[in-house]
Protein backbone atom coordinates (compact mmCIF):
# COMPACT_ATOMS: atom_id res chain seq x y z
CA UNK A 1 0.00 0.00 0.00
CA UNK A 2 2.92 2.86 1.36
CA UNK A 3 1.88 6.13 1.65
CA UNK A 4 0.04 7.69 -1.40
CA UNK A 5 1.22 10.36 -3.55
CA UNK A 6 4.51 10.87 -1.06
CA UNK A 7 6.75 9.36 -3.89
CA UNK A 8 5.83 11.61 -6.51
CA UNK A 9 6.70 14.53 -3.73
CA UNK A 10 10.00 12.81 -2.80
CA UNK A 11 11.33 12.82 -6.63
CA UNK A 12 10.11 16.14 -6.94
CA UNK A 13 11.80 17.58 -4.48
CA UNK A 14 14.54 16.36 -4.31
CA UNK A 15 15.53 15.28 -8.01
CA UNK A 16 19.07 13.40 -7.72
CA UNK A 17 17.91 10.67 -5.57
CA UNK A 18 16.55 9.20 -8.59
CA UNK A 19 19.26 7.13 -11.50
CA UNK A 20 18.07 5.25 -14.04
CA UNK A 21 19.12 1.38 -14.05
CA UNK A 22 21.44 0.43 -16.20
CA UNK A 23 21.06 -3.35 -17.62
CA UNK A 24 22.89 -5.48 -19.87
CA UNK A 25 20.20 -7.86 -22.22
CA UNK A 26 21.48 -11.76 -22.90
CA UNK A 27 21.74 -12.49 -26.67
CA UNK A 28 21.36 -15.08 -29.01
CA UNK A 29 23.87 -17.02 -31.12
CA UNK A 30 22.18 -19.94 -34.14
CA UNK A 31 19.23 -19.72 -31.60
CA UNK A 32 20.74 -20.23 -29.03
CA UNK A 33 20.18 -17.53 -25.89
CA UNK A 34 23.09 -16.87 -24.16
CA UNK A 35 22.47 -15.62 -20.78
CA UNK A 36 24.65 -12.44 -18.90
CA UNK A 37 27.74 -13.10 -16.96
CA UNK A 38 26.40 -11.70 -13.32
CA UNK A 39 30.53 -12.45 -12.53
CA UNK A 40 31.53 -9.76 -14.31
CA UNK A 41 31.32 -5.90 -12.72
CA UNK A 42 27.99 -4.42 -12.36
CA UNK A 43 27.37 -1.46 -15.07
CA UNK A 44 25.71 0.60 -12.94
CA UNK A 45 29.09 1.49 -11.57
CA UNK A 46 27.81 0.34 -8.07
CA UNK A 47 28.69 -2.60 -6.39
CA UNK A 48 26.25 -4.20 -4.16
CA UNK A 49 26.60 -6.81 -1.62
CA UNK A 50 23.16 -7.43 -0.89
CA UNK A 51 20.20 -8.07 -2.54
CA UNK A 52 16.41 -7.75 -0.77
CA UNK A 53 13.38 -8.85 -2.81
CA UNK A 54 9.79 -8.41 -1.07
CA UNK A 55 8.12 -11.35 -3.26
CA UNK A 56 4.70 -10.15 -3.27
CA UNK A 57 5.85 -6.62 -5.33
CA UNK A 58 6.80 -9.67 -7.56
CA UNK A 59 4.32 -12.08 -7.14
CA UNK A 60 1.04 -10.32 -8.50
CA UNK A 61 2.22 -8.40 -11.44
CA UNK A 62 3.66 -12.01 -12.52
CA UNK A 63 0.30 -13.92 -12.08
CA UNK A 64 -2.30 -11.20 -13.14
CA UNK A 65 -0.56 -8.42 -14.96
CA UNK A 66 -2.08 -5.18 -16.33
CA UNK A 67 -0.26 -4.41 -19.86
CA UNK A 68 0.46 -7.96 -21.36
CA UNK A 69 -1.59 -11.04 -21.32
CA UNK A 70 -2.12 -13.04 -18.32
CA UNK A 71 -0.10 -16.58 -17.77
CA UNK A 72 -2.93 -19.33 -19.11
CA UNK A 73 -1.43 -22.10 -16.20
CA UNK A 74 0.25 -22.23 -12.80
CA UNK A 75 3.58 -23.17 -14.69
CA UNK A 76 3.55 -20.17 -16.44
CA UNK A 77 3.28 -17.92 -13.74
CA UNK A 78 5.78 -19.40 -11.95
CA UNK A 79 8.00 -19.57 -15.04
CA UNK A 80 7.39 -15.56 -15.15
CA UNK A 81 8.10 -15.32 -11.28
CA UNK A 82 11.70 -16.98 -12.09
CA UNK A 83 12.53 -15.02 -15.18
CA UNK A 84 11.69 -11.44 -12.94
CA UNK A 85 13.97 -12.45 -10.12
CA UNK A 86 16.86 -13.34 -12.88
CA UNK A 87 16.48 -9.94 -14.51
CA UNK A 88 16.95 -8.30 -10.64
CA UNK A 89 19.52 -10.40 -10.19
CA UNK A 90 21.37 -9.39 -13.18
CA UNK A 91 20.94 -5.30 -12.55
CA UNK A 92 21.93 -5.58 -8.74
CA UNK A 93 24.48 -8.69 -8.51
CA UNK A 94 24.75 -8.71 -5.39
CA UNK A 95 28.00 -10.02 -3.85
CA UNK A 96 26.89 -11.89 -0.62
CA UNK A 97 23.39 -12.11 0.21
CA UNK A 98 20.01 -13.17 -1.32
CA UNK A 99 17.24 -12.63 0.67
CA UNK A 100 13.63 -13.33 -0.67
CA UNK A 101 11.07 -12.67 1.68
CA UNK A 102 6.94 -13.65 1.21
CA UNK A 103 4.10 -12.21 3.19
CA UNK A 104 3.09 -14.70 6.32
CA UNK A 105 0.44 -14.13 8.69
CA UNK A 106 -0.03 -10.58 8.94
CA UNK A 107 -0.92 -8.57 11.95
CA UNK A 108 -4.61 -7.90 13.07
CA UNK A 109 -4.45 -4.20 11.22
CA UNK A 110 -3.05 -5.54 8.19
CA UNK A 111 -5.98 -8.18 8.21
CA UNK A 112 -9.07 -6.29 8.65
CA UNK A 113 -7.37 -3.66 5.69
CA UNK A 114 -7.01 -7.00 3.11
CA UNK A 115 -10.79 -8.05 3.93
CA UNK A 116 -11.93 -4.22 3.23
CA UNK A 117 -9.71 -4.26 0.17
CA UNK A 118 -10.94 -7.69 -1.23
CA UNK A 119 -14.94 -7.14 -0.30
CA UNK A 120 -14.70 -3.56 -2.55
CA UNK A 121 -12.75 -5.42 -5.03
CA UNK A 122 -15.16 -7.92 -5.40
CA UNK A 123 -17.74 -5.29 -5.09
CA UNK A 124 -16.35 -3.04 -7.68
CA UNK A 125 -16.07 -6.39 -10.29
CA UNK A 126 -19.61 -7.04 -9.76
CA UNK A 127 -20.63 -3.55 -10.82
CA UNK A 128 -18.02 -3.29 -13.74
CA UNK A 129 -19.87 -6.74 -15.05
CA UNK A 130 -22.87 -5.52 -14.78
CA UNK A 131 -22.01 -2.15 -16.27
CA UNK A 132 -20.40 -4.55 -19.88
CA UNK A 133 -23.66 -6.46 -19.82
CA UNK A 134 -25.43 -3.09 -20.19
CA UNK A 135 -23.41 -1.26 -22.25
CA UNK A 136 -23.32 -4.53 -24.84
CA UNK A 137 -26.65 -4.20 -25.51
CA UNK A 138 -26.89 -0.69 -25.91
CA UNK A 139 -24.19 -1.13 -28.81
CA UNK A 140 -25.73 -3.75 -30.71
CA UNK A 141 -29.19 -2.16 -30.14
CA UNK A 142 -27.71 0.70 -32.06
CA UNK A 143 -26.32 -1.53 -34.87
CA UNK A 144 -22.91 -2.07 -33.76
CA UNK A 145 -20.78 -4.63 -33.97
CA UNK A 146 -18.73 -6.11 -30.61
CA UNK A 147 -16.95 -9.23 -31.02
CA UNK A 148 -18.53 -12.76 -29.12
CA UNK A 149 -17.77 -12.68 -25.57
CA UNK A 150 -15.34 -14.88 -24.39
CA UNK A 151 -15.69 -16.84 -20.83
CA UNK A 152 -12.02 -16.56 -19.67
CA UNK A 153 -10.98 -18.54 -16.14
CA UNK A 154 -9.94 -15.92 -14.11
CA UNK A 155 -7.23 -15.60 -11.92
CA UNK A 156 -8.12 -15.58 -8.44
CA UNK A 157 -5.64 -13.37 -6.52
CA UNK A 158 -6.64 -14.01 -3.19
CA UNK A 159 -5.46 -17.38 -3.23
CA UNK A 160 -1.86 -15.08 -2.64
CA UNK A 161 -2.45 -15.51 1.07
CA UNK A 162 -1.07 -17.77 3.92
CA UNK A 163 -1.77 -21.37 4.11
CA UNK A 164 -3.20 -21.61 0.24
CA UNK A 165 -2.12 -24.46 -2.25
CA UNK A 166 -0.78 -21.87 -4.73
CA UNK A 167 1.56 -20.70 -1.76
CA UNK A 168 2.29 -23.62 -0.83
CA UNK A 169 3.61 -24.67 -4.80
CA UNK A 170 5.53 -21.53 -4.84
CA UNK A 171 7.49 -22.24 -1.73
CA UNK A 172 8.65 -25.67 -3.29
CA UNK A 173 9.10 -24.15 -6.92
CA UNK A 174 11.24 -20.94 -5.76
CA UNK A 175 13.60 -24.06 -3.80
CA UNK A 176 14.00 -25.70 -6.84
CA UNK A 177 15.25 -22.56 -8.63
CA UNK A 178 17.42 -21.61 -5.60
CA UNK A 179 19.21 -25.03 -6.03
CA UNK A 180 19.39 -24.81 -9.94
CA UNK A 181 20.79 -21.23 -9.95
CA UNK A 182 23.20 -21.81 -6.80
CA UNK A 183 24.55 -25.13 -9.11
CA UNK A 184 24.33 -23.75 -13.02
CA UNK A 185 24.99 -19.73 -12.62
CA UNK A 186 28.41 -19.17 -11.67
CA UNK A 187 27.14 -15.24 -10.59
CA UNK A 188 25.55 -16.95 -7.50
CA UNK A 189 28.27 -18.99 -7.00
CA UNK A 190 29.60 -16.94 -3.92
CA UNK A 191 26.06 -15.76 -3.00
CA UNK A 192 24.10 -17.10 0.42
CA UNK A 193 20.19 -17.48 -0.21
CA UNK A 194 17.64 -16.87 2.65
CA UNK A 195 13.73 -17.66 1.63
CA UNK A 196 11.47 -16.89 4.29
CA UNK A 197 8.18 -18.39 2.68
CA UNK A 198 4.54 -17.72 4.05
CA UNK A 199 4.98 -20.54 6.71
CA UNK A 200 6.91 -17.58 8.93
CA UNK A 201 4.74 -15.05 10.08
CA UNK A 202 5.11 -11.21 9.75
CA UNK A 203 5.23 -9.15 6.45
CA UNK A 204 8.09 -9.47 3.93
CA UNK A 205 9.25 -5.99 4.52
CA UNK A 206 9.45 -6.21 8.30
CA UNK A 207 10.95 -9.44 7.91
CA UNK A 208 13.86 -8.14 6.17
CA UNK A 209 13.97 -4.96 8.24
CA UNK A 210 14.54 -7.54 11.33
CA UNK A 211 16.95 -9.39 9.65
CA UNK A 212 19.29 -6.19 8.91
CA UNK A 213 19.13 -5.03 12.28
CA UNK A 214 19.92 -8.71 13.58
CA UNK A 215 23.00 -8.49 11.24
CA UNK A 216 23.96 -5.04 12.56
CA UNK A 217 24.24 -6.58 15.50
CA UNK A 218 26.49 -9.01 14.84
CA UNK A 219 30.07 -8.70 16.34
CA UNK A 220 31.89 -9.23 12.41
CA UNK A 221 28.96 -6.96 10.68
CA UNK A 222 30.47 -4.73 7.76
CA UNK A 223 29.21 -0.78 8.07
CA UNK A 224 30.39 -0.16 4.80
CA UNK A 225 27.77 -2.99 3.41
CA UNK A 226 25.85 -1.68 0.91
CA UNK A 227 22.12 -2.43 1.01
CA UNK A 228 19.55 -3.39 -1.81
CA UNK A 229 15.49 -3.52 -1.33
CA UNK A 230 13.13 -4.05 -4.13
CA UNK A 231 9.91 -3.01 -3.32
CA UNK A 232 7.78 -0.31 -4.83
CA UNK A 233 6.02 0.95 -1.27
CA UNK A 234 6.41 4.39 -0.42
CA UNK A 235 7.10 3.15 2.90
CA UNK A 236 10.41 1.44 2.44
CA UNK A 237 12.00 4.55 1.80
CA UNK A 238 11.05 5.22 5.65
CA UNK A 239 12.25 1.78 6.52
CA UNK A 240 15.38 2.03 4.66
CA UNK A 241 16.19 5.74 6.58
CA UNK A 242 15.20 4.06 9.94
CA UNK A 243 18.02 1.63 9.94
CA UNK A 244 20.64 4.59 9.47
CA UNK A 245 22.79 2.35 6.99
CA UNK A 246 24.81 4.62 5.14
CA UNK A 247 24.50 2.95 1.86
CA UNK A 248 21.37 1.73 1.34
CA UNK A 249 19.23 1.95 -2.56
CA UNK A 250 15.55 0.86 -3.28
CA UNK A 251 15.17 -0.49 -6.79
CA UNK A 252 11.72 -0.44 -8.26
CA UNK A 253 10.10 -0.11 -11.30
CA UNK A 254 9.68 3.02 -12.94
CA UNK A 255 6.02 4.72 -13.18
CA UNK A 256 4.78 5.90 -16.52
CA UNK A 257 1.29 7.55 -16.19
CA UNK A 258 -1.80 7.36 -18.74
CA UNK A 259 -0.82 3.66 -20.10
CA UNK A 260 -2.80 3.17 -23.36
CA UNK A 261 -5.50 0.21 -22.34
CA UNK A 262 -7.38 -1.69 -24.72
CA UNK A 263 -11.14 -1.49 -24.34
CA UNK A 264 -13.32 -3.82 -22.31
CA UNK A 265 -15.62 -4.27 -24.83
CA UNK A 266 -14.37 -4.01 -27.85
CA UNK A 267 -10.24 -4.47 -27.44
CA UNK A 268 -9.56 -1.94 -28.95
CA UNK A 269 -6.87 0.93 -27.95
CA UNK A 270 -7.71 4.56 -27.96
CA UNK A 271 -10.67 4.66 -25.86
CA UNK A 272 -12.61 3.67 -22.68
CA UNK A 273 -15.27 1.16 -22.26
CA UNK A 274 -18.18 4.82 -21.87
CA UNK A 275 -16.65 5.49 -25.17
CA UNK A 276 -17.34 2.60 -26.64
CA UNK A 277 -19.25 2.86 -30.76
CA UNK A 278 -19.12 -0.73 -31.67
CA UNK A 279 -16.97 0.12 -34.25
CA UNK A 280 -15.44 -2.46 -36.57
CA UNK A 281 -11.91 -3.52 -35.93
CA UNK A 282 -8.96 -2.06 -38.49
CA UNK A 283 -6.84 -4.36 -40.02
CA UNK A 284 -3.53 -4.91 -38.74
CA UNK A 285 -0.50 -6.15 -41.06
CA UNK A 286 -1.00 -6.93 -44.71
CA UNK A 287 -3.20 -9.99 -43.73
CA UNK A 288 -4.09 -9.01 -40.16
CA UNK A 289 -1.25 -11.02 -39.10
CA UNK A 290 -1.01 -8.80 -36.03
CA UNK A 291 -4.76 -8.88 -34.69
CA UNK A 292 -4.05 -10.76 -31.37
CA UNK A 293 -1.10 -8.84 -30.87
CA UNK A 294 -1.27 -6.33 -27.30
CA UNK A 295 1.40 -3.82 -27.80
CA UNK A 296 3.58 -4.65 -25.03
CA UNK A 297 6.96 -2.71 -23.62
CA UNK A 298 9.41 -3.59 -21.36
CA UNK A 299 9.15 -2.61 -17.70
CA UNK A 300 12.05 -0.52 -16.61
CA UNK A 301 13.39 0.04 -13.20
CA UNK A 302 15.04 3.17 -11.45
CA UNK A 303 17.31 3.34 -8.40
CA UNK A 304 16.59 5.78 -5.22
CA UNK A 305 19.43 6.70 -3.54
CA UNK A 306 19.01 6.81 0.15
CA UNK A 307 22.50 8.19 0.55
CA UNK A 308 21.33 11.27 -1.75
CA UNK A 309 18.80 11.41 0.66
CA UNK A 310 20.75 11.83 3.10
CA UNK A 311 22.84 14.66 2.35
CA UNK A 312 19.20 16.47 0.95
CA UNK A 313 18.06 16.01 4.85
CA UNK A 314 21.49 16.65 6.86
CA UNK A 315 21.28 19.65 4.77
CA UNK A 316 17.45 20.86 4.96
CA UNK A 317 17.24 19.66 9.02
CA UNK A 318 20.53 21.16 9.96
CA UNK A 319 19.50 23.79 13.16
CA UNK A 320 21.96 26.69 14.38
CA UNK A 321 21.94 27.41 17.91
CA UNK A 322 20.21 24.56 18.99
CA UNK A 323 19.93 24.14 23.17
CA UNK A 324 21.13 21.00 22.77
CA UNK A 325 23.89 19.27 20.76
CA UNK A 326 22.67 18.48 17.57
CA UNK A 327 22.60 14.87 15.93
CA UNK A 328 21.43 14.03 12.28
CA UNK A 329 20.32 9.86 12.98
CA UNK A 330 18.42 11.74 15.56
CA UNK A 331 16.71 14.33 13.49
CA UNK A 332 16.16 11.77 10.67
CA UNK A 333 14.33 9.47 13.18
CA UNK A 334 11.77 12.78 13.82
CA UNK A 335 11.38 13.30 10.17
CA UNK A 336 10.22 9.80 9.88
CA UNK A 337 7.87 10.19 12.59
CA UNK A 338 6.21 12.94 11.40
CA UNK A 339 5.86 11.71 7.74
CA UNK A 340 3.47 9.22 9.69
CA UNK A 341 1.18 11.68 9.79
CA UNK A 342 0.13 12.52 6.41
CA UNK A 343 -0.71 9.23 6.10
CA UNK A 344 0.71 4.98 6.07
CA UNK A 345 -0.31 1.86 5.99
CA UNK A 346 -2.37 1.16 8.90
CA UNK A 347 -2.20 5.16 9.76
CA UNK A 348 -4.95 7.90 8.10
CA UNK A 349 -3.57 11.32 7.85
CA UNK A 350 -4.81 13.97 9.38
CA UNK A 351 -7.46 16.30 8.11
CA UNK A 352 -5.59 19.17 7.64
CA UNK A 353 -2.59 17.06 6.33
CA UNK A 354 -2.23 16.20 2.74
CA UNK A 355 1.02 15.75 0.83
CA UNK A 356 0.10 17.66 -2.28
CA UNK A 357 -0.43 20.74 -0.33
CA UNK A 358 3.41 20.63 1.19
CA UNK A 359 2.18 19.15 4.28
CA UNK A 360 5.68 17.31 5.26
CA UNK A 361 7.33 20.49 4.00
CA UNK A 362 4.77 22.43 6.59
CA UNK A 363 5.94 19.61 9.40
CA UNK A 364 9.56 20.72 8.59
CA UNK A 365 9.28 24.22 9.81
CA UNK A 366 6.96 23.32 12.40
CA UNK A 367 9.67 21.49 14.02
CA UNK A 368 12.64 23.67 12.92
CA UNK A 369 10.32 26.44 14.93
CA UNK A 370 9.35 24.47 17.96
CA UNK A 371 11.98 22.31 18.40
CA UNK A 372 14.33 25.54 20.65
CA UNK A 373 11.19 25.20 22.73
CA UNK A 374 11.06 21.65 23.29
CA UNK A 375 14.32 21.11 24.33
CA UNK A 376 14.97 17.88 22.80
CA UNK A 377 13.84 15.57 19.89
CA UNK A 378 10.76 13.92 19.16
CA UNK A 379 11.69 10.28 19.26
CA UNK A 380 14.78 8.36 21.50
CA UNK A 381 15.22 4.85 20.90
CA UNK A 382 12.04 3.77 19.30
CA UNK A 383 9.76 5.43 21.89
CA UNK A 384 8.14 9.07 21.21
CA UNK A 385 8.13 11.87 23.84
CA UNK A 386 4.51 12.66 23.79
CA UNK A 387 4.81 16.43 25.95
CA UNK A 388 7.17 17.66 22.72
CA UNK A 389 4.51 16.28 20.24
CA UNK A 390 1.87 17.88 21.75
CA UNK A 391 3.35 21.16 20.91
CA UNK A 392 4.05 20.14 17.26
CA UNK A 393 0.32 18.92 17.48
CA UNK A 394 -0.30 22.33 19.06
CA UNK A 395 1.58 24.63 16.17
CA UNK A 396 -0.27 22.45 13.60
CA UNK A 397 -3.76 23.33 15.29
CA UNK A 398 -2.80 27.31 15.21
CA UNK A 399 -2.41 26.67 10.85
CA UNK A 400 -5.46 24.58 10.42
CA UNK A 401 -8.46 27.61 9.68
CA UNK A 402 -5.85 29.08 7.19
CA UNK A 403 -5.49 25.44 5.88
CA UNK A 404 -8.79 24.88 4.89
CA UNK A 405 -9.87 28.28 3.99
CA UNK A 406 -7.09 27.68 1.50
CA UNK A 407 -8.22 24.41 0.68
CA UNK A 408 -12.19 25.97 -0.03
CA UNK A 409 -10.75 28.72 -2.31
CA UNK A 410 -9.42 26.46 -4.24
CA UNK A 411 -12.10 23.90 -5.02
CA UNK A 412 -14.28 27.15 -5.38
CA UNK A 413 -11.71 27.98 -8.16
CA UNK A 414 -11.64 24.60 -9.52
CA UNK A 415 -15.31 24.46 -10.07
CA UNK A 416 -15.24 27.82 -11.68
CA UNK A 417 -12.66 27.12 -14.20
CA UNK A 418 -14.59 23.80 -15.05
CA UNK A 419 -17.70 25.56 -15.58
CA UNK A 420 -16.04 27.97 -18.01
CA UNK A 421 -14.16 25.01 -19.92
CA UNK A 422 -18.40 23.78 -20.32
CA UNK A 423 -19.25 26.30 -21.45
CA UNK A 424 -16.13 27.22 -23.70
CA UNK A 425 -16.70 23.64 -25.24
CA UNK A 426 -20.29 24.00 -25.99
CA UNK A 427 -19.94 27.25 -28.51
CA UNK A 428 -17.08 25.50 -30.10
CA UNK A 429 -19.14 22.59 -30.67
CA UNK A 430 -22.02 24.70 -31.83
CA UNK A 431 -19.28 26.59 -34.43
CA UNK A 432 -20.03 29.70 -35.77
CA UNK A 433 -23.42 31.52 -36.13
CA UNK A 434 -23.27 31.89 -39.76
CA UNK A 435 -20.51 30.36 -42.36
CA UNK A 436 -20.33 31.24 -46.03
CA UNK A 437 -21.55 28.29 -48.84
CA UNK A 438 -20.43 27.94 -52.03
CA UNK A 439 -17.23 28.65 -53.48
CA UNK A 440 -16.14 30.43 -50.65
CA UNK A 441 -17.17 28.24 -47.95
CA UNK A 442 -14.75 26.60 -45.38
CA UNK A 443 -12.94 23.53 -46.19
CA UNK A 444 -11.41 20.48 -44.02
CA UNK A 445 -7.60 20.39 -44.19
CA UNK A 446 -6.64 17.30 -46.79
CA UNK A 447 -10.32 17.63 -48.49
CA UNK A 448 -9.99 15.08 -51.82
CA UNK A 449 -12.87 16.56 -53.15
CA UNK A 450 -12.34 19.69 -55.66
CA UNK A 451 -14.26 22.88 -55.04
CA UNK A 452 -17.16 23.40 -57.42
CA UNK A 453 -16.06 25.80 -60.25
CA UNK A 454 -17.52 29.37 -59.99
CA UNK A 455 -19.05 30.25 -63.82
CA UNK A 456 -20.38 33.61 -62.98
CA UNK A 457 -18.30 35.57 -60.49
CA UNK A 458 -20.99 38.69 -60.27
CA UNK A 459 -23.72 36.70 -59.65
CA UNK A 460 -21.88 34.61 -57.09
CA UNK A 461 -21.11 37.47 -54.85
CA UNK A 462 -24.77 39.03 -55.33
CA UNK A 463 -25.75 35.78 -53.97
CA UNK A 464 -23.55 36.02 -50.87
CA UNK A 465 -24.33 40.11 -50.25
CA UNK A 466 -27.56 39.18 -50.46
CA UNK A 467 -27.59 36.41 -47.78
CA UNK A 468 -25.37 38.33 -45.51
CA UNK A 469 -28.58 41.21 -45.97
CA UNK A 470 -30.62 38.50 -45.24
CA UNK A 471 -29.01 37.34 -42.02
CA UNK A 472 -28.26 40.88 -40.82
CA UNK A 473 -32.10 42.03 -41.30
CA UNK A 474 -33.32 38.93 -39.63
CA UNK A 475 -30.88 39.97 -36.42
CA UNK A 476 -32.32 43.47 -36.48
CA UNK A 477 -35.70 41.63 -35.95
CA UNK A 478 -34.88 39.51 -33.32
CA UNK A 479 -33.63 42.19 -31.23
CA UNK A 480 -36.53 44.82 -31.99
CA UNK A 481 -39.00 41.76 -30.63
CA UNK A 482 -37.11 41.56 -27.89
CA UNK A 483 -36.28 45.49 -27.21
CA UNK A 484 -40.20 45.78 -27.59
CA UNK A 485 -40.78 42.56 -25.12
CA UNK A 486 -38.97 44.46 -22.82
CA UNK A 487 -40.78 47.97 -22.78
CA UNK A 488 -43.88 46.12 -22.31
CA UNK A 489 -43.13 44.27 -19.02
CA UNK A 490 -41.62 47.65 -18.03
CA UNK A 491 -44.45 49.06 -18.42
CA UNK A 492 -46.92 46.83 -16.86
CA UNK A 493 -44.63 47.94 -13.79
CA UNK A 494 -45.78 50.84 -10.81
CA UNK A 495 -46.31 54.17 -12.55
CA UNK A 496 -45.03 55.90 -9.70
CA UNK A 497 -41.61 54.05 -9.95
CA UNK A 498 -38.83 56.82 -11.63
CA UNK A 499 -35.83 54.35 -11.49
CA UNK A 500 -38.13 51.74 -14.17
CA UNK A 501 -38.69 54.58 -16.52
CA UNK A 502 -36.74 55.90 -19.59
CA UNK A 503 -36.01 59.05 -20.05
CA UNK A 504 -35.13 60.47 -23.80
CA UNK A 505 -32.56 62.32 -24.22
CA UNK A 506 -33.04 65.70 -26.42
CA UNK A 507 -31.25 66.01 -29.58
CA UNK A 508 -28.35 68.04 -29.05
CA UNK A 509 -27.17 65.55 -26.12
CA UNK A 510 -27.28 62.59 -28.42
CA UNK A 511 -23.01 62.39 -29.17
CA UNK A 512 -23.57 59.99 -31.90
CA UNK A 513 -23.17 61.46 -36.13
CA UNK A 514 -25.71 61.65 -38.53
CA UNK A 515 -25.98 58.53 -40.02
CA UNK A 516 -25.48 58.61 -44.18
CA UNK A 517 -28.18 57.77 -46.78
CA UNK A 518 -28.71 54.07 -46.96
CA UNK A 519 -28.12 53.69 -51.29
CA UNK A 520 -27.94 49.78 -50.83
CA UNK A 521 -31.34 49.40 -52.50
CA UNK A 522 -29.95 51.68 -55.34
CA UNK A 523 -26.79 49.57 -55.70
CA UNK A 524 -29.00 46.28 -55.82
CA UNK A 525 -31.61 47.33 -58.48
CA UNK A 526 -28.51 48.51 -60.17
CA UNK A 527 -26.64 45.55 -60.20
CA UNK A 528 -29.95 43.71 -61.54
CA UNK A 529 -30.08 45.67 -64.22
CA UNK A 530 -26.52 44.94 -65.59
CA UNK A 531 -27.03 41.40 -64.46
Amino acid sequence: MGVPAFFRWLSRKYPSIIVHCVEEKGKECNGVRIPVDTTKPNPNEVEFDNLYLDMNGIIHPCTHPEDKPAPKNEDEMMVAIFEYIDRLFNIVRPRRVLYMAIDGVAPRAKMNQQRSRRFRASKEGVELAEEKHRMREEIIQRGGYLPPEEIKERFDSNCITPGTEFMDNLAHCLRYYIADRLSNDPGWKNVTVFLSDASVPGEGEHKIMDFIRRQRGTPNHDPNTHHCLCGADADLIMLGLATHEPNFTIIREEFKPNKPRPCALCGQMGHEIKECQGTAREKKGEHDEFAETMPVSEQEFIFIRLCVLREYLARELTMASLPFPFDFERSVDDWVFMCFFVGNDFLPHLPSLEIREGAIDRLVNIYKTVVHKTGGYLTQNGYVNLERVEMIMQAVGVAEDNIFKKRKEDDESFKRRQKEKKKRMKLEQQGPAYLTTGQFAPHALGRRGQPEPVHNARHQAFNMRMQNMEQHNRDAAQSLKAMMRNSGNSSAGPSNSSESRGVKRPADDSDSEPEPEDNRAHAVVKERSEY
